[in-house]
């Protein structure tokens, strides 16, 4: 009883690791993508205020709307 027991023990603390390693891996890749996102939406606010000639705020149309 007491071999089953350690033995059930060994798997699931490979498993919690394995599981902390997975998780370790997508923090960082979701940081990665979140200053992607980040840098792509100020290009496109740039690009929307070049093509505008004008300072764009929020979600605001420009008056011959």
């Amino acid at each position: 009883m007491n071999h089953q027991i350690e033995e059930r023990l060994a798997h699931l603390t490979r498993m919690v690791e394995d599981l902390s390693d997975v998780v370790a891996r997508q923090d960082t890749e979701i940081a990665r993508l979140t200053q992607r996102v980040a840098l792509l939406l100020e290009r496109a606010a740039e690009t929307e205020q070049e093509a505008s000639g004008g300072v764009i705020i929020g979600s605001e149309r420009p008056p011959h709307y």
